[in-house]
């Protein structure tokens, strides 16, 4: 651990000219404990970039920690192209502006070439101007759904997606290597506009991202027809211009924005946990949609990479899960493609290991392959580029993950929110024509291919403590592996980090083709199973549990004495 005392008086020392930081490292003064969490170690800088509490400290989101990131990056892109570049985006989260600034500065400082968007827009148009501009990498400055004291940084590498462990370590070492207040050469942002090594990115770059959006229509002209009513919230976040504008293109003109939550505000003051996974974060949608009697309800996270959705349902609104829309998306997809005759040759549809299998049943019945990879929108991203270098991008259809992150076309290679809304908008508005609501039709698939219950446990890890408990009670799991959870044989054992799934009856042992990852997966009877695994961006452990079952009430009984039972196994009660 680092010397924690030595390193507070060295931030007072060389932050004295700035006020802001002078006074937060001041107020703590003599706590120890608060000393302690800001200064035990350095945020660590991985595949997902950095993500911290936003504040004074080496564990902590500030102008510092940002700009000796983008050193690190600057050396790494230097020892890797000729001449490279840079893209920036950023959130709207608190600080966010500041931080794309700062390193914007930075990059042009040590002769870096970079494009910055002049005002914030979603995660997803970074992926897209990285290759549209031929970028060698990209910055987001965004925390995505976390709460508002935190924020992150997220590095792309040039085909858009996040970068690849080997571009993330690269960079690591570089950033280990550079003084946080001696090694960080800097330019302030309007003498970087001036001398021409930073540039706005233009509007035409956005209307391009926009065109390449609307190729997903998959039904064009339905919205006009169906007389849908929408409700849409971004979230105080960045999708308010982007997913309203595409829903007008595309005929989608009733829709009602939430007012509390339609412009920018970092601080998320009706929504603490601005995570369309969280049922909190509708309610001021849910009673603007009482008001309108709307159809559908959008929520867009502060990056606007994933959307959440809730549907009228016999009086009531429904929220769907980000399981149940990725079966929809694969349904709607391939079944209207195949009925009008687009459904390309082979086609393949992607999704995170932890989505739901019934998305592989309803891809089946269309002949369409399905390919489950390693949680994290990167490895989809990768596939994609893989199909694309041998000529078949046709094939890949639609991408997703449970947690509410969905990609049709080949424009980004990052869940999009903005292609993901107007899609969920069309389908609504195309059921709705049939005199079926998203919630009927997600039942009828529930009926054609059994009741598949996906549920998740969240156990948080908070403090100096807390990454040290994490991994500890993962390998306290690899040592003693449950043989039976909820009276139910574990019939196989996946363990990510060997890259084995083993037999629990004769002993045998399969490889797994997928990336080491700190995950553990056991399968059950009927389709049933259970995976562990630490986040990537947040102190958390989450508990995956499938249930099937022949109807909705047993499915949901066995999934609650899964979790009440892995609750024990992990010593979680």
């Amino acid at each position: 651990m680092q010397d924690v005392q030595k390193l507070y008086r060295l931030w007072l020392e060389k932050t004295e000219d700035n006020a802001a930081v002078q006074n937060e490292l001041r107020a703590v003064a003599g706590n120890d404990e608060e000393i302690l969490d800001r200064f035990y170690r350095n945020l660590e800088f991985g595949t997902a970039g950095l993500r911290g509490v936003i504040g004074a400290g080496t564990n902590r989101m500030n102008v510092y920690t940002v700009n000796q990131a983008t050193q690190g990056l600057a050396d790494y892109l230097h020892s890797a192209f000729d001449e490279p570049s840079v893209a920036i985006a950023y959130d709207s989260r608190n600080g966010s502006e500041e931080f794309a600034r700062g390193a914007a500065g930075v990059l042009a400082a040590n002769g870096i070439r970079v494009y910055i968007y002049p005002e914030l827009v979603p995660t997803p148009m970074l992926s897209f101007a990285v290759r549209e501009l031929s970028c060698s990498s990209g910055i987001i400055i965004t925390a995505s759904h976390n709460p508002a004291k935190y924020n992150g940084y997220k590095c792309y590498d040039p085909n858009g997606y996040q970068m690849t462990d080997e571009a993330a370590a690269a960079t690591y070492a570089f950033i280990r290597k550079t003084d946080m207040f001696e090694g960080v050469r800097t330019m302030p942002f309007d003498e970087g506009l001036k001398s021409g090594m930073i540039g706005y990115i233009g509007a035409d770059v956005v209307e391009k991202f926009y065109a390449r959006v609307l190729t997903q229509q998959i039904n064009p002209g339905v919205c006009a027809d169906a007389k849908l009513r929408v409700v849409y919230t971004p979230l105080n976040g960045t999708g308010n211009k982007p997913v309203r504008e595409i829903l007008r293109r595309i005929g989608q003109t009733d829709v009602a924005v939430v007012p509390e939550q339609e412009y920018p505000d970092g601080n998320f003051p009706t929504c603490p946990f601005p995570n369309p996974e969280i049922r909190e974060a509708f309610n001021c949608a849910l009673a603007l949609a009482g008001k309108q009697g709307a159809d559908l309800l959008l929520a867009t996270d502060p990056d606007c990479d994933r959307v959440g959705i809730a549907v009228l349902d016999g009086g009531e609104y429904k929220l769907m899960s980000g399981n149940e829309v990725g079966v929809l998306l694969t349904e709607y997809i391939l079944s209207c493609r195949k009925a009008n005759g687009t459904l390309p040759k082979d086609p393949v549809v992607i999704k995170s290991f932890v989505t739901t299998e019934l998305v592989a049943k309803v891809a089946q019945k269309y002949g369409a392959e399905t390919r489950s990879l390693l949680t994290g929108f990167k490895y989809i991203g990768e596939l994609i580029t893989k199909l694309e270098a041998a000529g078949e991008a046709d094939r890949f259809l639609v991408g997703m993950e449970e947690s509410y992150g969905y990609l049709a076309g080949t424009h980004a290679r990052d869940k999009d929110a903005v292609v993901a809304s107007m899609l969920i908008t069309e389908m609504a508005a195309y059921y709705k024509t049939q005199g079926m609501t998203l919630i009927e039709k997600m039942q009828a698939l529930y009926r054609e291919h059994g009741m598949y219950r996906n549920s998740l446990l969240n156990f948080a890890f908070e403090g100096a403590s807390g990454m040290e408990k994490m991994l500890s009670l993962m390998q306290d799991l690899r040592a003693a592996a449950p043989k039976q959870i909820a009276g139910l044989s574990v019939t196989a054992v996946s363990d990510y980090l060997s890259r084995e799934t083993v037999d629990t009856a004769t002993g045998a042992v399969t490889p797994i083709d997928l990336p080491r990852s700190n995950v553990l997966r056991y399968m059950l009877p009927g389709g049933s199973g259970v995976i562990v695994r630490p986040s990537g961006t947040e102190p958390k452990i989450k508990v995956y549990i499938t249930s099937v079952a022949a109807d909705a009430d047993q499915a949901e009984k066995l999934g609650e004495a899964i979790g009440a039972d892995m609750r024990k196994i992990m010593h979680l009660e």
